[in-house]
């Protein structure tokens, strides 16, 4: 089949956008696809990156079949469209059929070990990669911890997210259901479950006072790291610099009360409609002199011990650039492990820094240091 290679599946959203403009940036042609022409073809003009860039749009029924048929003769697939356990498993299902590598933009834990347990075994036998949540959440974490763990010894992982961004509706919709559902942790390489609607105290490198923090699904890298030798413990919090974190620590708190003893799919429900109360518009695009990311690994063995901290900016910008320069690499041949894979796995971490770096979302250097 000619054509693109690449499908955006979902490609109208907040997300889908950016990395159709880092697409852009490195000219690589694309598909974008999803159920609305119309909507696709206004929203692709509102990214000025575009401008002469060829690409696709692709109008296409939500169901197995007929994405199959539009991704056959395709190498890979970018997924947007969530939340993921709602909405997307025909999608990873239609990838599998026509042979094409999955990437997803998905922060829901429950979601990717369903894809593991579900289709990892498939996907790699056809030696495609299966790689949900291809983003800033839950990739820069383990980013950061292949740098720790390049320090002999080390076997716990102690992670902290922070960013100052606020979230698209899609992603607002997804994080609550993803935190009002079972969000895990490893310890002693067993998974185990924070308890709901807790927050936590913790310390960013970068502020001298302490802030909330959540599990926020216990976050991708327990999962990544559940069956990794190298690793026994692995714990995940994320917080956000906004007074609507405080808000939606007390939306948690209520979910509780209110909803916690009704059905998976009455609960499904409520989350959504809380999600699309909290955010109504898209956001603008983020600014490096505002929205501040930093990435936090305390890494522990028997005797050893090291902290990585990366300064970056812009979490959705580099989930961007990350979605654009893993695209890249699957083209040109650059994939070290097929089957169910954290992204950084699959490219290199050392590589995905790098390109991060040279973007401007990262700082050159990530800080390395003993304690």
């Amino acid at each position: 089949m000619s054509g693109p290679e690449v499908v955006l599946y979902g490609a109208s959203g907040y997300t889908g956008k950016l990395v159709s403009w880092h697409l852009a940036e490195y000219g690589i042609p694309f598909i974008a696809a999803g159920r609305s022409k119309e909507r696709l073809e206004l929203e692709m003009k509102l990214v000025p990156e575009l401008t002469n860039h060829p690409y696709e749009v692709a109008e296409v029924k939500h169901d197995r079949a007929s994405l199959a048929a539009l991704f056959t003769g395709r190498k890979v697939v970018y997924n947007f469209v969530g939340p993921f356990m709602q909405l997307s498993e025909c999608v990873v299902q239609a990838c599998l059929d026509a042979g094409v590598h999955y990437l997803d933009s998905t922060g829901e834990t429950d979601w990717v070990m369903m894809l593991r347990d579900k289709y990892g075994a498939s996907f790699a036998e056809k030696g495609l990669l299966l790689a949900p949540a291809s983003a800033y959440m839950w990739q820069s974490g383990v980013l950061a911890a292949e740098i720790a763990l390049e320090t002999p010894g080390i076997d716990t992982l102690d992670i902290l997210y922070f960013g100052t961004s606020d979230t698209s509706e899609a992603s607002t919709m997804s994080f609550l259901r993803m935190c009002t559902n079972p969000q895990h942790y490893l310890e002693n390489n067993q998974l185990a479950m924070w308890p709901y609607a807790k927050s936590y105290q913790v310390k960013v490198p970068d502020l001298h006072r302490t802030i909330p923090a959540l599990p926020w699904s216990g976050g991708g890298e327990p999962i990544w790291y559940q069956n990794d030798e190298r690793v026994r413990n692995c714990h995940v919090l994320t917080a956000f610099g906004s007074p609507m974190f405080i808000h939606v620590i007390k939306i948690l708190e209520d979910f509780e009360v209110d909803h916690r003893h009704k059905s998976q799919e009455e609960r499904e429900a409520a989350t959504n409609a809380i999600g699309h109360q909290l955010v109504a518009a898209e956001p603008a695009r983020e600014v490096p002199e505002v929205n501040r990311t930093v990435t936090s690994v305390l890494g522990r063995g028997n005797q050893a011990s090291v902290e990585v901290v990366i300064h970056g900016n812009c979490g959705y910008r580099q989930t961007g650039l990350m979605g654009a320069e893993f695209i890249r690499r699957i083209l040109a041949g650059a994939i070290l492990k097929t089957g169910f894979q954290a992204a950084t796995h699959a490219f290199g971490a050392r590589n995905i820094i790098n390109a991060l770096g040279e973007r401007g979302y990262y700082t050159r250097e990530v800080s390395v240091k003993s304690f």
